[in-house]
């Protein structure tokens, strides 16, 4: 299974940390905050912009940009005043993700601030070869396909050889295009097993590390058993 794959691209939140942490709660509310500064509004009003603004332009930043004059690191600085240490290490994420062969890439529609932030916390920073964050994607989010091409430019990837990993389908939909498996992390719990076929080299998965886990296991041989 993906025996094939040989460089491994992962989204950050609610992918290599589960949705509804404290820290999804803080960047959510750090982006209604700028959305209430930037357009004079309170909370209700930001929450209202946010899902026009998101389902327009892919993220609220994007839209601000578009309909303001904004600078984005600007709207960007609410991160340097969240608190990260709501996220604890995942040794065991740590561990599957060190086993997999070739390279390891963070995908994200935030900042690489950001990123390296959370992927501290969570014990995960030498797991990964680069990011690649909304700034280096030109201020295009996924699902935008300039975006994933930008990506797959910037570390020479083969899409052929790559897997995708995402807690969005549409975020999945243009790597699929171009040729990589994808694998749908989270969405209605199963039990077991922890993830399942959804279609040709697509996937979708409850438990992170044991999907990635079961990728490298060794096979068991039938005759030994």
């Amino acid at each position: 299974m993906l025996a094939d794959v040989d460089t491994w691209v992962l989204d950050l939140d609610n992918t290599l940390y589960p949705p509804g942490s404290p820290l999804s709660l803080q960047v959510n509310d750090g982006i209604l905050a700028s959305l209430a500064e930037l357009y004079s509004t309170d909370v209700i009003g930001a929450r209202q912009l946010q899902a026009e603004l998101i389902a327009q332009y892919g993220t609220s930043l994007r839209g601000a940009m578009t309909t303001r004059n904004i600078d984005p690191h600007d709207f960007l600085s609410f991160e340097r005043r969240i608190d990260y240490t709501v996220l604890s290490p995942d040794p065991a994420l740590a561990a599957a993700l060190g086993a997999l062969p070739g390279r390891r890439y963070v995908y994200t529609n935030g900042s690489a601030y950001h990123a390296e932030q959370a992927l501290r916390q969570l014990g995960l920073t030498a797991c990964f070869d680069g990011i690649f964050d909304i700034l280096a994607g030109d201020l295009i989010p996924k699902p935008y396909a300039e975006s994933f091409d930008a990506f797959l430019t910037r570390f020479t990837v083969d899409p052929g050889r790559a897997a995708m990993f995402d807690d969005l389908p549409v975020n999945l939909e243009v790597p699929y295009a171009r040729g990589m498996a994808t694998v749908l992390v989270g969405g209605p719990p199963a039990s077991q097993p922890p993830y399942r076929e959804i279609g040709v080299r697509q996937w979708q998965v409850w438990d992170l590390p044991a999907f990635l886990h079961s990728l490298t296991a060794p096979a068991v041989n039938p005759s030994t058993m």
